[in-house]
Protein backbone atom coordinates (compact mmCIF):
# COMPACT_ATOMS: atom_id res chain seq x y z
CA UNK A 1 0.00 0.00 0.00
CA UNK A 2 2.65 2.54 1.02
CA UNK A 3 5.64 3.12 -1.28
CA UNK A 4 9.29 2.51 -0.48
CA UNK A 5 9.92 6.00 0.85
CA UNK A 6 7.96 5.14 4.03
CA UNK A 7 9.62 1.74 4.58
CA UNK A 8 12.63 3.02 6.53
CA UNK A 9 12.39 4.00 10.18
CA UNK A 10 13.96 7.40 9.60
CA UNK A 11 10.81 8.44 7.71
CA UNK A 12 8.81 11.12 9.47
CA UNK A 13 6.10 13.72 8.84
CA UNK A 14 6.19 17.27 10.11
CA UNK A 15 3.17 19.41 11.02
CA UNK A 16 2.99 22.81 12.69
CA UNK A 17 3.43 21.41 16.20
CA UNK A 18 4.32 17.76 15.75
CA UNK A 19 6.70 15.16 14.41
CA UNK A 20 5.13 11.86 13.33
CA UNK A 21 7.62 9.00 13.22
CA UNK A 22 7.93 5.24 13.44
CA UNK A 23 7.50 3.72 16.91
CA UNK A 24 10.71 2.31 18.39
CA UNK A 25 11.69 0.11 21.32
CA UNK A 26 12.57 3.11 23.50
CA UNK A 27 8.92 4.26 23.26
CA UNK A 28 7.56 1.25 25.13
CA UNK A 29 7.34 2.81 28.60
CA UNK A 30 5.60 5.98 27.39
CA UNK A 31 3.20 4.01 25.19
CA UNK A 32 2.38 1.75 28.12
CA UNK A 33 1.80 4.75 30.39
CA UNK A 34 -0.64 6.41 28.01
CA UNK A 35 -2.64 3.43 26.76
CA UNK A 36 -2.61 1.86 30.20
CA UNK A 37 -5.16 4.52 31.16
CA UNK A 38 -8.61 2.86 30.97
CA UNK A 39 -10.11 6.04 29.49
CA UNK A 40 -7.83 5.48 26.48
CA UNK A 41 -7.80 1.69 26.18
CA UNK A 42 -11.48 0.99 26.73
CA UNK A 43 -12.55 3.20 23.82
CA UNK A 44 -10.66 0.94 21.39
CA UNK A 45 -11.36 -2.52 20.03
CA UNK A 46 -7.80 -3.82 20.18
CA UNK A 47 -5.89 -2.30 23.12
CA UNK A 48 -6.01 -4.66 26.12
CA UNK A 49 -6.57 -3.46 29.65
CA UNK A 50 -4.59 -3.81 31.83
CA UNK A 51 -1.80 -3.01 29.37
CA UNK A 52 1.49 -4.70 30.19
CA UNK A 53 5.08 -4.06 29.13
CA UNK A 54 4.97 -7.07 26.80
CA UNK A 55 1.89 -5.60 25.09
CA UNK A 56 3.79 -2.41 24.28
CA UNK A 57 6.79 -4.32 22.94
CA UNK A 58 4.55 -6.62 20.85
CA UNK A 59 2.75 -3.63 19.36
CA UNK A 60 5.98 -1.85 18.47
CA UNK A 61 7.38 -4.97 16.79
CA UNK A 62 4.17 -5.54 14.82
CA UNK A 63 3.88 -1.89 13.76
CA UNK A 64 7.48 -1.74 12.59
CA UNK A 65 7.08 -4.94 10.56
CA UNK A 66 3.95 -3.62 8.84
CA UNK A 67 5.61 -0.26 8.16
CA UNK A 68 8.68 -1.97 6.68
CA UNK A 69 6.52 -4.15 4.44
CA UNK A 70 4.43 -1.19 3.23
CA UNK A 71 1.21 -2.84 4.34
CA UNK A 72 0.35 0.09 6.58
CA UNK A 73 1.82 3.09 8.32
CA UNK A 74 1.79 3.43 12.10
CA UNK A 75 3.29 6.71 13.32
CA UNK A 76 3.68 7.89 16.90
CA UNK A 77 2.74 11.50 17.60
CA UNK A 78 5.49 13.52 19.29
CA UNK A 79 5.70 17.25 20.13
CA UNK A 80 8.37 19.02 18.08
CA UNK A 81 10.18 20.10 21.22
CA UNK A 82 10.16 16.52 22.59
CA UNK A 83 10.57 14.21 19.58
CA UNK A 84 11.58 11.32 21.82
CA UNK A 85 8.31 11.35 23.77
CA UNK A 86 5.33 9.66 22.08
CA UNK A 87 2.01 11.12 23.18
CA UNK A 88 -0.23 9.23 20.76
CA UNK A 89 -0.47 7.31 17.51
CA UNK A 90 -2.15 7.56 14.10
CA UNK A 91 -2.26 4.67 11.66
CA UNK A 92 -3.58 3.36 8.37
CA UNK A 93 -3.54 -0.38 7.86
CA UNK A 94 -5.28 -3.37 6.36
CA UNK A 95 -5.72 -2.15 2.78
CA UNK A 96 -8.13 -4.35 0.84
CA UNK A 97 -8.64 -5.09 -2.85
CA UNK A 98 -11.24 -2.34 -3.10
CA UNK A 99 -8.64 0.30 -2.30
CA UNK A 100 -9.70 0.97 1.30
CA UNK A 101 -7.54 1.14 4.43
CA UNK A 102 -8.57 1.40 8.07
CA UNK A 103 -7.81 4.51 10.14
CA UNK A 104 -6.98 4.24 13.83
CA UNK A 105 -5.59 6.46 16.55
CA UNK A 106 -5.16 7.05 20.26
CA UNK A 107 -3.90 10.03 22.27
CA UNK A 108 -2.61 10.19 25.83
CA UNK A 109 -5.18 11.72 28.19
CA UNK A 110 -3.00 14.68 29.30
CA UNK A 111 -3.05 15.89 25.67
CA UNK A 112 -6.78 15.69 24.98
CA UNK A 113 -8.61 18.79 23.79
CA UNK A 114 -5.62 20.46 22.12
CA UNK A 115 -6.21 19.40 18.51
CA UNK A 116 -3.20 17.09 18.31
CA UNK A 117 -5.08 14.08 16.93
CA UNK A 118 -6.77 16.11 14.20
CA UNK A 119 -3.47 17.75 13.23
CA UNK A 120 -1.65 14.42 13.05
CA UNK A 121 -4.46 12.61 11.26
CA UNK A 122 -4.78 15.30 8.59
CA UNK A 123 -1.09 14.96 7.79
CA UNK A 124 -1.28 11.16 7.53
CA UNK A 125 -4.45 11.25 5.42
CA UNK A 126 -3.02 13.92 3.11
CA UNK A 127 0.11 11.82 2.68
CA UNK A 128 -1.86 8.63 2.02
CA UNK A 129 -4.02 10.14 -0.69
CA UNK A 130 -0.94 11.84 -2.14
CA UNK A 131 1.41 8.85 -2.45
CA UNK A 132 -0.77 5.72 -2.46
CA UNK A 133 -3.53 4.39 -4.69
CA UNK A 134 -6.07 4.30 -1.86
CA UNK A 135 -9.57 5.35 -2.91
CA UNK A 136 -11.02 5.61 0.58
CA UNK A 137 -10.32 5.31 4.27
CA UNK A 138 -12.73 3.61 6.66
CA UNK A 139 -13.04 3.81 10.42
CA UNK A 140 -15.24 2.66 13.28
CA UNK A 141 -16.08 4.58 16.46
CA UNK A 142 -17.95 3.63 19.60
CA UNK A 143 -21.19 5.65 19.81
CA UNK A 144 -20.30 6.63 23.39
CA UNK A 145 -17.03 8.29 22.30
CA UNK A 146 -18.07 11.87 21.39
CA UNK A 147 -14.48 13.14 21.05
CA UNK A 148 -13.65 10.54 18.41
CA UNK A 149 -16.92 11.18 16.59
CA UNK A 150 -16.10 14.90 16.48
CA UNK A 151 -12.57 14.26 15.17
CA UNK A 152 -13.97 12.18 12.31
CA UNK A 153 -16.38 14.95 11.40
CA UNK A 154 -13.58 17.55 11.41
CA UNK A 155 -11.52 15.35 9.11
CA UNK A 156 -14.34 15.08 6.58
CA UNK A 157 -15.44 11.49 7.24
CA UNK A 158 -19.09 10.75 6.64
CA UNK A 159 -21.20 8.26 8.55
CA UNK A 160 -22.18 5.16 6.60
CA UNK A 161 -24.27 3.48 9.31
CA UNK A 162 -23.98 1.37 12.42
CA UNK A 163 -22.40 -2.04 12.57
CA UNK A 164 -20.73 -4.65 14.72
CA UNK A 165 -16.96 -4.75 15.14
CA UNK A 166 -14.91 -7.63 16.47
CA UNK A 167 -13.26 -6.33 19.64
CA UNK A 168 -11.07 -9.07 21.11
CA UNK A 169 -9.66 -6.72 23.75
CA UNK A 170 -13.20 -5.97 24.94
CA UNK A 171 -14.18 -9.63 25.17
CA UNK A 172 -16.41 -9.81 22.09
CA UNK A 173 -18.19 -7.75 19.47
CA UNK A 174 -19.11 -4.10 20.03
CA UNK A 175 -21.55 -1.77 18.28
CA UNK A 176 -19.87 1.02 16.33
CA UNK A 177 -20.60 3.99 14.12
CA UNK A 178 -19.01 3.36 10.71
CA UNK A 179 -17.28 6.12 8.75
CA UNK A 180 -15.79 6.56 5.30
CA UNK A 181 -13.54 9.19 3.74
CA UNK A 182 -13.15 9.18 -0.03
CA UNK A 183 -10.25 10.56 -2.01
CA UNK A 184 -10.85 14.26 -2.65
CA UNK A 185 -13.21 14.71 0.31
CA UNK A 186 -10.67 15.02 3.13
CA UNK A 187 -10.57 18.25 5.14
CA UNK A 188 -6.81 18.39 4.91
CA UNK A 189 -4.57 20.75 6.79
CA UNK A 190 -2.44 21.59 3.77
CA UNK A 191 -4.95 21.93 0.96
CA UNK A 192 -3.19 21.43 -2.36
CA UNK A 193 0.19 21.43 -0.60
CA UNK A 194 1.40 18.05 0.66
CA UNK A 195 2.78 17.63 4.17
CA UNK A 196 6.55 17.71 4.55
CA UNK A 197 8.18 14.34 5.08
CA UNK A 198 11.74 13.19 5.30
CA UNK A 199 13.72 10.03 4.71
CA UNK A 200 17.23 9.24 3.53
Amino acid sequence: MFPEITHDDVFRLETERLWLRWPRAADADEIRRHVGDPDVALMTASIPHPYQAQDAHAFITSARLENAAGGGLHLVITPKNRPGDPIGLVSLHGADRRGAATFGFWLGKPYWGQGYTTEAARALIDLAFGITSLDRIVSSVRPDNPSSLHIHEKLGFRRTGRGILAAPARGGDIEVEQFELKRGEAHTLFGARRPRFSSP
